[in-house]
């Protein structure tokens, strides 16, 4: 694994980003799982540039509050700018495997592509469970990157890159082994649905034309890519966009799991 390094320049590369149509989407989809409800405490671990929490803020209103969790310190201060004006929102700088949040506090928890990141997700998955309250609801969200789809005239070097961005990550694959790890932290009630992001279209607002840069930026120099084959991989994109041959898919998927009632397993 070659971990993706969250600086200031990837920060606004992830801020332009989820503002566009298909992340858009996605935080409608997480956010009607996660049914927010007025006067709620929610967590966002892993909150990135803050969407999440402003959107939440909305739906908790006054008598809520929203609590946001990153490691990075290039993020918080995007997530800050995006609350700002909000007294009952709350970031703090935080590694996701030892959450500094007192036990059953939480009427909700939130945290969307981040655990494919994370070496020890059971830690993590733990951590949320003591947060919740007894009945408390969590919402997590990964890709399985093996469910990408995505033409090219050179498959080969297809393959190439998409294998070198897998390094990016810790766990391609996790949503594979989720509901698993969800039940060993004492998670009930779990459920999953897949969410297709399929475009004929290289624009930015849609996923996969928004991962082109980002996928090009990680891939270059790494072996077995060069610099000059990650830019004529994203060259060739941008023409099969021109000349109307652009597709692209894969398959995000969004768990739900209930903190049971009870203490049985906190002993």
């Amino acid at each position: 694994m070659s971990p993706m390094i969250f600086d200031e320049r990837l920060a606004a590369q992830l801020d332009a980003m989820y503002q566009t149509r298909d992340m858009v989407r996605r935080r409608q989809l997480a956010r009607a799982a996660l049914g927010a409800a007025p006067g709620e405490q929610i967590v966002d671990v892993g909150c990135g540039p803050g969407f999440y929490v402003a959107e939440l803020l909305e739906q908790v209103g006054a008598g809520g509050r929203v609590v946001g969790l990153d490691a990075s310190l290039a993020m918080l201060p995007v997530a800050a700018r995006r609350s700002a004006g909000h007294g009952n929102a709350g970031l703090v700088a935080a590694e996701v495997t030892s959450l500094p949040l007192r036990e059953a506090v939480f009427d909700a928890a939130i945290c969307v592509q981040v655990l494919e990141y994370v070496p020890d997700v059971a830690a993590v998955l733990a951590g949320l469970r003591r947060a919740l309250r007894p009945g408390g609801r969590l919402v997590v969200w990964d890709t399985d990157w093996a469910t990408v789809s995505w033409h090219s005239g050179d498959p080969v070097r297809m393959e190439r890159v998409l294998r070198t961005w897998d390094r990016h990550l810790v766990h391609p694959s996790l949503p594979r082994t989720l509901a698993p790890l969800l039940r060993s932290a004492g998670f009930a009630d779990i459920g999953v649905t897949g969410h297709t992001f399929a475009t004929t279209h290289g624009s930015p607002d849609a996923f996969g034309g928004s991962m082109i840069p980002l996928i090009e930026r990680f891939v270059a120099g790494r072996e077995p890519v060069s610099q000059e084959e990650a830019s004529a991989w994203s060259a060739e994109q941008r023409q099969l966009d021109t000349d109307g041959e652009f597709f692209f898919s894969c398959t995000q998927f969004c768990f739900t799991a209930i903190r049971p009632l009870g203490r049985a397993l906190d002993a």
